[in-house]
């Protein structure tokens, strides 16, 4: 790569870490304090020795049901006429030219996808069958300039060919050679010998060497400031590809260490409650990569690399039942998505190695939940993390048949991203935070809560619109869904909040109880000096007898005459008809109001835009409903202002 080539690869990456946020680091550096390399050298399983999946039709059927053998060979065959098309140059460029990302996209990543069913179905019935398509997928990926996607090399939309630079799809494709290496490189040999060394050498050249030469280069792998879910998901493919492929034992046993290293920056970036401020979403990624690296690291060494029983790690996985609402609805602050359908064979795991009960619990709940069998083993289009979706089939049998009754967690603090949700008895619930707007994937929303009743989403934060490449730029915050003036927060005098770390909330206090649960936070320091306000104290309260939510705000402003907006963004049926009430309606037709001052606050409703490249997802991201927002304004004619807000059932 070029030094300019370079420098702008740098500063993406910077601009992207500035995204993710500038937490505080705590170096506790876990696993190279535990492992070094003397360690790893002595207990790493050789590449030969290294059998982590069946590979023989007896195999298969002696630890995976025969069910879903059959489902895979089938989804093998749907794809047999399949064309593994090359990516032009037109194609890697649509980024730069449009901003698009979806067109390359959709090659690159069926072509992943499509081969990965190819391997299993030929390892499970080693009939030859699927070896013609295999060799052409396996040649068609070797021949692409890139293995990962244009929007992670900055402005160029073409690589530097000289200079491989290693993202989470070139990563996840080094997984990808190794698992074709596994499943099928005796096979390649038999067609012919240069397949198999150019899959070693491609995978050499991408991955190996940049790892091993440059990684400080890399955001993801910083020492000094915080890394978000890119670490354990690249780490984790790393290992995975290190394992089944490295033969050399001194440069085998040297990556995992680098691993090792690079994994202790993640774990560094969190806080001791393990809180993960990217969202559940977003948690698969970083949590669930986590568990990925470590439990491959643990087979790897027959299990004396082994740290599940660290507090860090146990509260890190607990994170994921903590934020979730009901059904397949989760906390979704910031980026993440509201709605997560769980990999409950990936909890179940994890919950086993951690010995945590209610995680176990909410793998099986969510296995049954989602019908596993027929909606997780396929290699869809979309299925990243490969070696994972390999682990969950052999984890099938040990999974227990029976359904359960998914007790859900009451009143949850996750001090470090200052993240309170609360349940009343009566299937009420509220999830507010206070945090900063320089988090992970962040939206300017310091203050932000969501409330959903009976498993349904009353008021929403709406989440993310699509990638673009707006999405991760200076323009960003142009974008509506990012703004604070499209979460539950007020916009003073014409002011929404900005970005930047320093925008955060202050005077943090949550106080739990039986009877009720609340979180008081100032949020001026999110707005700056042109929105006019000293303080702004946000009293958010679930009264859980009373089946009630209050919103009590108090402010004083640097001058006189005011103007304030409070928000509340929803998806419900919304009935203005009822003076100082806003009856809400959800697709279940539960009925709630959110009662208002109606002599001091004027209601108007719209609805934001769901057109254009970043915005189209909305139109069924909430189950094809309309989003809108609430906007009660204020004229006050002095420095101070009260204000409250309650939301209540309607009868």
């Amino acid at each position: 790569m070029s030094e300019v080539l370079m420098k702008k690869f740098i500063i993406l990456f910077l601009l992207l870490m500035q995204l993710y946020g500038i937490a505080q680091i705590h170096n506790r550096n876990i696993l190279q304090k535990n492992y070094d390399l003397n360690f790893i050298t002595t207990h790493l399983i050789s590449q030969k020795d290294f059998k982590p999946y069946p590979n023989n039709p007896e195999q298969w059927k002696a630890q995976v049901p025969d069910s879903i053998l059959k489902h895979l060979i089938q989804e093998a065959e749907s794809e047999i006429n399949y064309v593994f098309q090359p990516i032009s140059a037109s194609v890697a460029l649509t980024y730069v030219r449009s901003g698009d990302r979806s067109e390359h996209a959709a090659i690159s990543f069926a072509k992943r996808a499509v081969l990965l069913k190819f391997i299993l179905a030929e390892s499970i019935e080693h009939k030859g069958r699927f070896m013609e398509p295999i060799i052409n997928g396996l040649w068609s990926i070797c021949e692409e300039s890139f293995w990962g996607v244009p929007a992670h090399i900055g402005n160029t939309g073409l690589p530097d060919i000289e200079n491989p630079v290693v993202e989470l799809f070139s990563a996840e494709t080094a997984a990808l050679m190794g698992l074709t290496d596994y499943f099928v490189g005796n096979e390649l040999d038999k067609i012919n010998p240069l397949l198999r060394k150019r899959m070693l050498f491609e995978t050499n050249r991408r991955v190996f060497e940049p790892m091993l030469t440059k990684s400080s280069y890399y955001g993801w792998m910083s020492k000094t400031k915080p890394v978000n879910n890119w670490n354990p998901w690249i780490m984790s493919n790393w290992i995975a590809a290190t394992l089944l492929l490295e033969k050399d034992s001194n440069r085998r046993a040297l990556m995992i260490h680098q691993s090792l290293i690079g994994l202790d920056s993640y774990l560094n970036s969190l806080g001791d409650d393990g809180g993960c401020d990217e969202g559940p979403s977003y948690w698969f990624a970083a949590g669930g990569s986590t568990f990925d690296c470590l439990e491959l690291l643990s087979y790897a060494t027959r299990g004396t690399v082994d740290i599940f029983k660290e507090p860090l790690i146990k509260n890190m996985a607990s994170f994921i039942y903590k934020s979730h609402i009901g059904k397949n609805y989760f906390v979704n602050f910031s980026d993440a998505d509201p709605k997560v359908v769980a990999d409950g064979l990936l909890l179940f795991r994890l919950g086993k190695s951690i010995q945590d009960s209610s995680l176990i619990k909410m793998g099986m709940w969510a296995y049954h939940q989602y019908n596993y069998e027929q909606y997780s083993f396929k290699p869809n289009r979309e299925n990243f993390y490969k070696p994972r979706f390999i682990q969950n089939i052999l984890t099938i049998k040990d999974l227990p048949q029976n359904n359960i009754n998914l007790i859900h967690t009451n009143d949850t603090w996750v001090e470090d991203i200052q993240v309170m949700t609360a349940r009343s008895n009566n299937g009420l619930y509220i999830a507010a935070h206070g945090g900063h707007n320089a988090e992970s994937h962040n939206h300017n929303d310091v203050g932000d809560f969501i409330v959903y009743a009976s498993e349904e989403p009353l008021i929403i934060d709406v989440g993310r619109g699509n990638y673009t490449a707006r999405t991760f730029s200076s323009a960003r915050y142009q974008l509506w869904f990012t703004q604070s003036n499209y979460h539950n927060l007020p916009i003073i005098n014409g002011r929404g909040q900005l970005a930047g770390r320093s925008y955060e909330a202050s005077k943090i206090k949550y106080l739990p109880s039986s009877k009720s649960s609340s979180l008081s936070l100032n949020i001026a320091p999110a707005y700056d000096s042109s929105a006019g306000v000293k303080y702004w104290t946000r009293n958010i309260i679930l009264q859980k007898q009373k089946e009630q939510i209050t919103i009590e705000q108090e402010a004083e402003f640097t001058k006189d005459k005011n103007q304030v907006q409070q928000i509340f963004m929803t998806t419900c049926d919304v009935d203005t008809n009822v003076k100082g009430s806003i009856i809400l309606t959800t697709p279940l037709s539960k009925k709630y109001q959110i009662s208002y001052d109606a002599t001091k606050e004027v209601l108007s409703i719209d609805y934001p835009s769901m057109e254009g490249p970043e915005y189209s997802s909305f139109k069924t991201k909430w189950d094809n409903r309309s989003i809108k927002r609430i906007i009660l304004s204020s004229q006050i004619p002095g420095t101070t202002f009260k204000m409250k807000h309650t939301i209540t059932p309607y009868h």
